[in-house]
């Protein structure tokens, strides 16, 4: 089973709305590439999603002080 700790995950975040939502859209982004080439995986894309996070693979954009 594929453990998440996320406290590291959110380390140096500001939001967690931001990292759910960066999670989402990067989760349903891999899920369209999947089904346009047609591969199949046994890996959830939310975890593959959180990989790409938690490796700093894709960077998440988050709402300025003002904005929270």
């Amino acid at each position: 089973m594929h453990r998440v700790d996320v406290d590291e995950l959110f380390q140096g975040k500001q939001s967690k709305y931001a990292l759910v939502v960066g999670v989402s859209k990067r989760a349903r982004q891999i899920t369209k590439t999947f089904e346009d080439e047609g591969t199949v995986t046994e890996d959830k894309p939310v975890l593959l999603a959180i990989d790409e996070i938690k490796n700093h693979e894709i960077n998440l954009l988050e709402p300025d002080e003002d904005e929270l």
